[in-house]
């Protein structure tokens, strides 16, 4: 599975790491000298979480950011969730 978010599309970036020496001139040194560069990647802060895609629950990948933001919608976890709505609407059908 990619390290893509479902909804964000956040991905693996990459960047340089810089390591500097020295001191800078306005504390009295002579300067601030770069003594390496280096690659680094960044990586999104992604979980695995069921989520309703097409009103059928699927586990995915999604983003910290999105989950926060209300961009996942979690599927209920319960069935009995709506049974008191079912048998007051099946009372009312029988009747």
């Amino acid at each position: 599975m990619p390290r893509i978010c479902f909804f964000t599309g956040a991905r693996t970036a990459t960047g340089h790491r810089i390591t500097r020496r020295g001191k800078a001139k306005y504390l009295g040194g002579v300067g601030i000298k770069t003594t390496s560069i280096t690659k680094r990647k960044f990586k999104p802060n992604l979980q695995r979480v069921k989520a309703l895609i097409d009103g059928a629950p699927v586990r995915i990948l999604a983003s910290t950011r999105a989950i926060r933001t209300g961009l996942v919608v979690k599927p209920i976890r319960r069935k009995f969730a709506y049974t008191r709505k079912l048998a007051a609407a099946a009372a009312v059908a029988a009747a």
